[in-house]
């Protein structure tokens, strides 16, 4: 019997299947596995007379994986035919275990993503190792895929359209304790030995199992889509579905379609119907974007690509956190969350309780929610220690400046924190723009000096930019690497250069907005063309929450390091609609009561009616694709630019830090990975007409056509 699956008879009748793919640490549906289920199923078949039941585990430390995403990245439209009868034959296999007529047991020893949750779906009786490592669920949806291997056919039949469609449509994924509440799975193991033993049991009492929609006269839980409730929430559930898609994700809508369609379907042609749409969007380019990205790149940054090599491991253990406002606040609640201790110091011992009981509050809801007991929330408050005074720094070593954006306020704190932190401690500015080799010179050591750049809100937002100054050396690299990954967060690696890489294209991405509604464009079209396009908010909303006051300082702060270098600063047409906002309308931004949008107290926020005489012209309108690709343009010409310049160094970098930094939209796969699936010659000739149209920002920098002559992408 091939490796891929060992089949073991024991003296009591009962096959174990034991799943072990040769040369990975995982399994995985390709080639080999496929070639050892088939087998495997024949064998069963031919073995049945004298087979009592069937027990599926697995040898890794997962149990199993899902699809080979190397494979699935690699198939095309033209391979379609050939990929849907693969797909066919995979489902057949799954579907001749779950109809041998004998009991089939999974006994869950790890996590069960995607087709490995598929899998388990197709046993008879499930038992999960009731441990925290195991994960059960269907994450498809999450890199533009829907599960192909029965997963929505089985999840729809066992929980009914609307209990399954947030495991399909979100990617919902479960620990064993609340699978078993779901009804997901229908035992819990302490140990390995115990689900063996449970498995056995449950083979020996139940002979003639069956699945329950094998079974006569089965109806899906809760009806099928022509029972009025059901009915009822499907007429909705499109155009909700939708707004959130903004029909920029395929995945969600072709999974709402399987899961309906092959409700009013018998089984087999449910299983069609899932395999056609699988087809569909393993095919597509979405998905292909998704993958590249949000799997491949990812993984890459995760396992260290940029982290410099030859520095040993090494973990903070003392953080001191300088300004305890709402960027420090964030800072001091993930590392505390990571079991780093936490020195948060302010002005006054008052505004550090503050910053500490912005931990509390995040806290206290998790209490009530029943997810963290009360000791382990005050063993986590008291990792944080409020403070008014530099000495309180010692013993640490990392400490974060996270104080306004002003570069004396930052140079004196800095200095004084230095020096009562551990020698060899790293210093690090969470500044958003300032660049880093400047801040550097107040530091007795530049060379331990770095960029951390956290982003708003610092407990939800998964990146951290790390900012290499000219002087800041490897070792210290390699340490704020380690941190960042400590902290479990994502980090980029870019070199220092004025707003690095992920303010630098977010500037563009808010000032295309205001120069749109300063050139007469309608307010709601530049928002609701944003969000077409992909992007989580429009820029004028996301304006207003940055506060147009900061981004004048941020402006002026930049006038005055340029002018101080003997250059100018480049002029551009938002920041008239900024100072008239501020100086003329008196409307800073949402933090002041008003900016673009209205905030009444008790309402939802809507633009400010009056945007409408004061920015809005007759020969403002201009074709809505030209607002869309204005906004996705300008924001990947300069990403193109930062490579250029050596401020990013990866193209996974680039296309990571654009999409968990700025938002940029994830359908794409990020910034670069835009310009490659859109194709270079195409996007050079929409950037050219974009430039003559709108400004020579959009013109394409020299290493785009460079690249494109070379018939090379990035």
């Amino acid at each position: 019997m091939t490796e891929a699956i060992r089949y073991e008879k024991g003296q009591d009748n009962i096959v174990v299947l034991t799943m072990d793919m040769p040369g990975q640490s995982a399994n995985t549906m390709n080639g080999a596995y496929r070639e050892a289920m088939a087998a495997t199923v024949a064998r069963l078949e031919a073995e049945k007379d004298s087979i009592a039941g069937v027990i599926l585990t697995s040898a890794k430390k997962t149990f199993f994986a899902g699809g080979d995403l190397n494979e699935l990245i690699k198939v095309t439209k033209a391979d379609a035919p050939a990929f849907y009868a693969g797909i066919l034959v995979l489902k057949g296999q799954l579907r001749r275990l779950e109809t041998l007529g004998k009991p089939v047991v999974a006994a869950i020893n790890g996590a069960a993503l995607g087709g490995g949750w598929e899998i388990c779906l197709a046993c008879h009786h499930r038992i999960a190792l009731d441990e925290s490592h195991v994960q059960l669920g269907l994450p498809e949806v999450t890199l533009g895929l829907l599960p192909g291997g029965g997963g929505v056919v089985r999840m729809v039949r066992l929980l009914g359209l609307e209990k399954a469609l947030p495991y399909l449509a979100e990617g919902k994924k479960v620990r064993p304790e609340q699978a078993l509440k779901a009804g997901l799975i229908h035992q819990l193991a302490s140990s390995r030995e115990d689900m063996l033993a449970k498995a056995r049991e449950w083979i020996a009492a139940n002979p003639n199992a069956k699945q329950p929609w094998d079974t006569a006269g089965y109806k899906i839980p809760g009806g099928t889509p022509s029972s009025p409730n059901v009915a009822q929430m499907l007429a909705i559930a499109p155009s909700v579905l939708r707004d959130k898609t903004k029909g920029c994700f395929p995945a969600p809508e072709k999974i709402m379609c399987a899961a309906v369609e092959g409700a009013q379907v018998d089984f087999d042609t449910a299983q069609l119907i899932e395999a056609r749409y699988f087809t569909e969007l393993t095919t597509g380019q979405v998905a292909k974007n998704m993958i590249g990205t949000f799997w491949f790149q990812l993984n890459e940054i995760n396992a260290g690509k940029s982290r410099p090599q030859g520095y040993p491991q090494q973990q903070t253990k003392k953080v001191g956190v300088l300004g305890a406002g709402m960027m420090g606040a964030g800072i001091a609640y993930v590392s505390a969350a990571a079991g780093i201790e936490v020195v948060l110091k302010d002005v006054s011992i008052e505004a550090a309780e503050k910053g500490k009981a912005y931990s509390a509050a995040l806290l206290e809801k998790k209490v009530g929610k029943g997810q963290m007991s009360a000791e382990k929330r005050d063993a986590f408050l008291a990792r944080i220690k409020p403070s008014a005074s530099e000495a309180d720094f010692e013993g640490c070593d990392l400490i974060i400046e996270a104080v306004f954006e002003d570069r004396a306020l930052k140079g004196k704190v800095t200095a004084a924190a230095e020096a009562a932190a551990l020698p060899d401690a790293v210093i690090a500015s969470n500044t958003s723009t300032l660049p880093i080799t400047g801040l550097a010179q107040a530091v007795a050591q530049p060379q331990k000096f770095i960029g951390l750049h956290f982003f708003s809100p610092v407990d939800k937002m998964p990146l951290v930019e790390i900012i290499r100054g000219e002087k800041t050396d490897d070792a210290t690299l390699a340490r704020a690497f380690d941190y960042v990954l400590q902290i479990r967060k994502t980090p980029i690696v870019v070199n220092d250069s004025r707003g690095f890489f992920t303010s630098r294209v977010f500037g563009t991405f808010t000032n295309e907005g205001l120069a749109m509604l300063g050139e007469g464009v309608p307010a709601a079209m530049i928002e609701n063309q944003a969000r077409q396009a992909g992007m989580p908010v429009g820029p004028l909303a996301i304006s207003d929450e940055v506060s147009l006051s900061l981004m004048s300082h941020i402006r002026e702060q930049t006038r005055k390091d340029l002018q101080a270098e003997g250059k100018a600063l480049p002029q551009h047409p938002a920041f008239a609609v900024v100072d008239l906002m501020l100086n003329e309308y008196k409307r800073p931004g949402k933090a002041a009561g008003g900016g673009f949008y209205d905030y009444p107290a008790n309402g939802r926020k809507h633009l400010w009616p009056e945007l409408k005489q004061r920015f809005e012209k007759p020969d403002g309108m201009i074709p809505a694709e030209d607002v869309r690709d204005r906004i996705l343009f300008v924001q990947a010409i300069e990403t193109v630019r930062c490579v250029e310049e050596g401020v990013l160094l990866s193209t996974a970098d680039a296309n990571i830090g654009s999409i968990f930094g700025i938002g940029f939209a994830a359908w794409s796969g990020g910034a670069l990975q835009f310009i490659n699936q859109y194709g270079l010659q195409d996007f050079i000739a929409r950037a050219q007409y974009l430039a003559e149209q709108y400004g020579e920002r959009f013109e394409p920098p020299a290493l785009l056509l460079d690249k494109a002559l070379r018939n090379e992408t990035f």
